[in-house]
């Protein structure tokens, strides 16, 4: 992966959580961060 593509996804996946947290309120990106906190131990337990 190059520099100029993890700059996009990461500028894209910033963006998305700004749209999230101005329209839906924070309480959707908390249940989200718990749901990928358990979806990475889950998958390092496999790992």
């Amino acid at each position: 992966m190059t520099n100029r593509i993890a700059l996009a996804l990461g500028f894209l996946v910033i963006a998305a959580l700004v749209v999230d947290v101005s329209l839906y309120g924070t309480q959707h990106l908390i249940f989200l961060s718990k749901k990928m906190l358990e979806l990475i131990e889950w998958i390092a337990f496999w790992r």
